[in-house]
């Protein structure tokens, strides 16, 4: 299973005050420690970027993305997020450019959306997004 982790997820994992107890930080540090493959955005990236603060912790965020698959969106990648976006809206579901942007991506590409974002959850009811859950 291919995972495409979000910054939700990430944040967590690279706070320093102390170790987080969420499950998709377990799941995400076994798949780091067992090889699995393990992709991201540019928009998680930047996203992560603007919330840490500090040369080390920029350092830091920088040279462990520089080993992950970094997924580019393309046009056709854009106007489906815009109808994706559309649809969840139509369904009384507000998400964001970016997530709808991510959503899109995990589509096409057929991987599993690591997240605690419940955003994510509530619109894969109205697309073919997967969302890594327990039971999974």
């Amino acid at each position: 299973m291919t995972l495409f982790v979000d910054t939700s997820v990430w944040s967590l994992a690279f706070r320093r005050d102390q170790a987080s107890a969420a499950p998709e930080v377990g799941i995400l540090r076994h798949a780091l420690e067992s090889g699995e493959t393990i992709v991201v955005t540019g928009l998680v990236l930047q996203e992560l970027l603007q919330g840490f603060s500090g040369p080390k912790a920029r350092k830091d965020i920088v040279d462990r993305f520089a080993a992950l698959p970094l997924l580019a969106p393309n046009r056709r990648d854009h106007i489906d997020a815009a109808d994706l976006r559309n649809r969840c809206r139509r369904a009384g579901l507000q998400i964001g450019t970016i997530d709808a942007v991510i959503a899109q991506l995990c589509i096409r590409h057929d991987l599993m959306l690591l997240t605690t974002d419940n955003d994510f959850v509530l619109a894969a009811r109205h697309c073919a997004l997967r969302v890594w859950t327990m039971e999974h």
